[in-house]
């Protein structure tokens, strides 16, 4: 899910909003996972305080405008990675946002209120390829996943074609939008694979109208969600949905 950090999401989405919407949806989980940057994740985690469990997340948009969810168990591994990225940016600038065209970056805290304005426009590729960033993302402790497969923009078999069967993502990100048999050829395709399905909430009301991922867990935690997507010690993700 986006915050009012990401010019596409709404401003609207503030932590107390968010925490409030999720909690109304009955969702045990979810992941902050702002574009290109991880900076609004303890506002939404403070204001939670643990319901529902917050993860830091990042929607890293590649240098082939592939989007990959880089999710992580803690917010300084989060940050450690963000540093890696704009690494990258600092050897060539990145394009400054313009609120008229893309709308607001609002950095904020647990009340909403705004800390600062994001300058550089996170809606851009940040230089590094994909295998890069999930090889990247896994290599700094957090889980990798192509985000939104069957969508004909900003997904992997839209700028690449099939992913390989032994592609090194934790797993792979199905749209809401997608019907029960468009999503089972994609399971029927890639058997052994993990997929999920997640809102990718770029306003409140997205936040509800999703059947978001159940998975088979002892607790709402980052280290039972890799053993769901890995499918071990009897953790699982559930399949279909609902």
């Amino acid at each position: 899910m986006h915050t009012a950090l990401s010019p596409c999401g709404e401003l609207e989405m503030g932590a107390p909003e968010i925490v409030e919407a999720a909690r109304k949806a009955g969702i045990d989980i979810i992941a902050v996972s702002d574009h290109n940057s991880s900076d609004n994740f303890p506002a939404i985690s403070e204001r939670a305080m643990g319901c529902p469990v917050v993860l830091p997340g990042i929607e890293v948009q590649t240098a082939e405008d592939i989007h990959v969810l880089a999710v992580f168990p803690d917010y300084a591994l989060a940050r450690a990675f963000q540093e890696w990225l704009r690494r990258r940016w600092a050897k060539m600038p990145p394009t400054a946002n313009d609120p008229d065209i893309f709308g607001d970056q609002a950095v904020i805290d647990k009340d909403n209120g705004i800390l600062r304005m994001e300058g550089v426009l996170l809606v851009q590729g940040v230089g590094y390829d994909v295998d890069t960033v999930v090889r990247e993302t896994r290599a700094s402790g957090g889980l990798a996943i192509l985000a939104h497969v069957d969508r004909p923009s900003f997904s992997y078999p839209a700028v690449l074609g099939p992913f390989p069967d032994d592609y090194p993502a934790d797993a792979f990100e199905l749209s809401w939008r997608l019907d029960s048999a468009k999503a089972d050829a994609w399971k029927g395709r890639y058997a052994r694979r993990a997929f999920i399905r997640s809102s990718d909430a770029h306003m409140l009301d997205d936040l509800g109208r999703a059947h978001c991922t159940k998975m088979y867990l002892e607790a709402p935690t980052f280290a039972e969600i890799r053993l769901a997507l890995r499918g071990e010690g009897g953790r699982r993700v559930s399949w279909p949905w609902g």
